[in-house]
């Protein structure tokens, strides 16, 4: 079949956005403080909770990359698999859940430092930092490219569009604001993606056909790969998740253990609607379309179905993008503000002054992701380095505050250090050798370290140190 614009589609654009920038220009009026700002004053129950940890999450990552990309060139099976790291992260993160709200921390960079020092705080922060701004970027590329493919756009100006969305909602309302129009936008996914999967199938002439028209390799349970390759592929996002500082800003935000418990379950069930949905439009993609890039297998869906069921996938697929990227932006943000700005700047800053800086900041991120992005696209390949730096840099060292008591500075600050290190030595030095991805090297390294120096450093009586402010 062959790929045509469909400018009408345009009219389901317009709408999402409009509601969007609604909505948060309402919630803006409703700040009060920085706290409320950044953690929306710790009010959001459980169906708000729930969709703003699916939206942030599910993001164009999922519909250009992660289970579209692996559905179209391996199969349905290993991108069916991709959906297991998210659920074992979930509910990890619900068992951690109230020593998360305990902490009270406006960043993960906070939670680090009360168990490891200074050090630890400002080592994260940057690379929390890094990360997050090369995944801001990619959601505004994200977004350019599903609306050139789809109504015909420049994919600059679509970039743009993408980044003024994404800036303007993270900046106008905070948490406050981002979480309701995260809440919309989940629900919208999972009605979306409902609509278009029997839809698709039928288009492509039934699931026999389907499965007729792929490469017979396709319905193997590794798509070709093998099985290191395959883990490569499964535990970045794992341990993105597990250290992701957007979800432990989320879980803080809740009213209280019982609406994040019910909220998680919920984020849980609408992943096992949406993760099998992304893969079985995108394997049935791979029949219809067989020679467009994997990463449009997704979006080329919404030219081969009728106009108002592809203008709602198309919506979702926006409401993806938009809402992982202010997510992602507010984020980073706030490490600027409180690990960088109010620790080494301005100790003694006013709320109103954290909060202006807060969104200053914001705007000053957003543009650096957005020129990041348009005028030096090739460091975008540098920047998906940035899951595993964060998942290995960091999550070992973070989940160790909640589970191992006896951990220490030592042990926390040198398994960072060892997780980036081994990242950017397999990624960039080495080439990735044998095609698997640093995750598999970086992560056991981390944690290797981890146990080995938190044993050699701790005393005999076993105690352990928490420096908070050293």
């Amino acid at each position: 079949m062959e790929l045509q614009n469909d400018p009408t589609l345009l009219w389901y654009i317009g709408l999402y956005a409009v509601v969007m920038i609604a909505i948060g220009i309402f919630m803006s009026k409703k700040i009060s403080g920085s706290e409320d700002f950044v953690l929306a004053g710790k009010s959001l129950g459980p169906f708000v909770l729930m969709g703003t940890l699916l939206a942030t999450w599910t993001g164009s990552g999922s519909i250009s990359g992660g289970e579209t990309s692996m559905a179209f060139s391996y199969g349905i099976w290993p991108a069916l698999f991709l959906m297991l790291p998210t659920l074992i992260g979930i509910i990890i993160l619900y068992v951690i859940a109230p020593k998360i709200r305990e902490f009270g921390k406006f960043t993960v960079s906070g939670i680090l430092q009360a168990k490891y020092g200074r050090k630890s705080r400002n080592l994260a922060s940057v690379i929390i930092i890094l990360a997050y701004v090369g995944i801001v970027s990619y959601q505004m590329k994200g977004f350019g490219f599903i609306l050139n493919l789809t109504t015909g756009m420049s994919v600059e100006l679509g970039t743009l569009l993408g980044g003024i969305m994404i800036i303007f909602l993270a900046m106008v309302g905070g948490l406050r604001s981002v979480s309701q129009t995260d809440a919309i936008s989940g629900f919208l996914m999972v009605g979306g993606l409902i609509i278009t999967v029997p839809t698709i199938i039928a288009v492509a002439g039934g699931w026999g056909d389907i499965v007729a028209n792929v490469p017979e390799s396709h319905m193997t349970a590794t798509g070709g790969l093998t099985t290191i390759q395959l883990l490569g592929f499964l535990l970045p996002s794992l341990f993105l998740l597990l250290g992701d500082q957007n979800m432990y800003q989320r879980l803080a935000s809740s009213k209280g253990d019982s609406s994040a418990k019910k909220g998680q379950i919920g984020w849980l069930i609408a992943m096992i609607i949406i993760s099998p949905s992304i893969s079985i439009i995108a394997f049935a993609s791979r029949s219809i379309f067989p020679n467009i890039d994997p990463g449009m297998a997704l979006m080329a869906t919404t030219l081969a179905m009728p106009t108002v069921i592809g203008g709602i996938l198309l919506a979702s697929a926006a409401s993806f993008i938009i809402t992982t990227g202010n997510s992602y932006l507010l984020s980073a943000a706030t490490n600027l503000t409180y690990d960088i700005y109010g620790n080494y700047i301005n100790k003694e800053a006013s709320d109103k002054k954290l909060l202006s800086m807060t969104r200053i900041f914001i705007v000053a991120l957003g543009v650096f992701s957005y020129l990041l992005i348009s005028y030096f696209p090739t460091v975008l390949s540098v920047q998906m380095y940035a899951y595993t730096v964060y998942g290995a840099g960091l999550t070992p060292a973070l989940l160790a505050v909640f589970f191992w008591k006896r951990v220490n500075a030592a042990g926390g600050i040198s398994s960072m250090l060892a997780g980036v290190v081994t990242t950017l030595t397999w990624e960039v030095i080495l080439q990735k050798p044998f095609e698997i991805n640093s995750v598999v090297i970086a992560v056991p390294v981390a944690i290797i370290v981890l146990i080995v120096v938190t044993l050699m450093t701790t005393n005999g009586d076993s105690r352990t140190r928490e420096p908070v402010n050293a």
